[in-house]
């Protein structure tokens, strides 16, 4: 069973919001679905910094719902002992999530100008939805009640978070793209042993007749789809003929697709042995191509530019010091399809 915990807060010295009837809304969705039995729910009101701690301590719940105010960079308002503001640093929230990565799933922060926290939140917990501006209080319902609808259904958190999106639009406001998802899948820490168990069942799918006649492939697998790609001698290029032939398949990667093959890009990263200020540059480049292809429209020439600054970075520091070999053999593998949907070549990269 997956459990719930609604966290809102509305101290007296702020604005007024409906956050019982988000709740009650969220309830609602729960009581009408089949799948109720699968769901529990806790809702914690004027919550203070000590009921958050303590909740998620005693329930270890899957999911944390907070609804209230955001302070953009200052963090999320709660309740002190006279009900009235204390704000929760963006810093501390982030350490206290890292504290339950293990067990939480998604965050769902619907409050103003949260994007900040849920991008700190997000080094720790793999789905969380923040807002990239300030939102009413009707288009934070209709989010809430699309993406648990969805949610109650079976669907995953990506699903949801569209569905949300879309009951915003549907009730003709115009806050819908406000809401913005930091999502990545967990893969294990040996890609080889990932792209080798994804290689064989390939290999399993053909008939002894098409393997003679094809070269031997390597698949890295994603949620939405796989990819499988010819591969030369390690570490070389894919050649224009194998990119021309390719490019049909590989431009069909959805959006999510290509956030998870930024996201091995940014696990290669963060688990090399580069310098810490390098590693730092990197990351920093990889999270803006992040954030590129999530636009409304994505932004491929941002994002390729991103990303050729955190290979270049790579690079550099491969020379000078003569780290970072192990992240150049297998950036490629990630590389080849990323390529294709932003339109490069996989040169461009390494």
């Amino acid at each position: 069973m997956k459990k719930i915990l609604i966290f809102s807060a509305n101290p007296k010295n702020t604005e007024k919001l409906r956050l019982d009837e988000e709740v009650r809304e969220i309830q609602k969705a729960l009581k009408q679905s089949q799948n109720r039995e699968q769901f529990q729910i806790f809702t914690f009101l004027a919550v203070r910094v000590e009921d958050l701690r303590r909740s998620l301590l005693e329930h270890q719940p899957t999911i944390v719902h907070f609804s209230g105010h955001g302070s953009g960079a200052e963090g999320l308002a709660l309740e002190n002992n006279s009900g009235e503001m204390q704000l929760l640093s963006t810093e501390s929230l982030g350490r206290l999530f890292g504290l339950f990565q293990s067990q939480i799933e998604c965050v769902l922060l619907n409050a103003c100008y949260s994007q900040e926290q849920a991008e700190v939140i997000h080094q720790h917990i793999d789905y969380v939805v923040g807002m990239n501006q300030a939102i009413g209080d009707v288009a934070a319902i209709e989010f809430a009640i699309g993406f648990y609808d969805a949610l109650f259904a079976g669907r995953s958190y990506e699903e949801c978070f569209v569905v949300g999106r879309a009951s915003i639009d549907l009730q003709g406001i115009p806050e819908y793209s406000t809401p913005q998802l930091k999502a990545r899948k967990r893969y294990s820490s040996n890609l080889e042993d990932n792209i080798k168990e994804d290689k064989k069942s390939e290999l399993e799918k053909k008939s002894p007749q098409t393997m003679t006649q094809e070269k031997p492939s390597q698949s890295i697998v994603f949620n939405c789809g796989s990819y499988s790609g010819q591969i030369g001698q390690a570490g070389g290029d894919l050649n224009q003929n194998q990119y021309n032939n390719q490019a049909g398949v590989e431009k069909q990667l959805s959006v999510t697709e290509v956030v998870e093959l930024i996201e091995q890009i940014e696990f290669l990263f963060s688990n090399s042995d580069l310098p810490e200020q390098q590693k730092k540059k990197a990351l920093k480049h990889i999270d803006y191509a992040k954030d590129a292809v999530q636009e409304e429209q994505a932004d491929k020439n941002t994002a390729t530019k991103s990303l050729q600054k955190a290979t270049k970075v790579l690079e550099e520091v491969n020379e000078t010091l003569g780290v970072g070999q192990g992240v150049w053999e297998k950036l490629e593998l990630i590389t080849k399809p990323l390529a294709s949907w932003l339109g490069v070549a996989v040169k461009s990269f390494i």
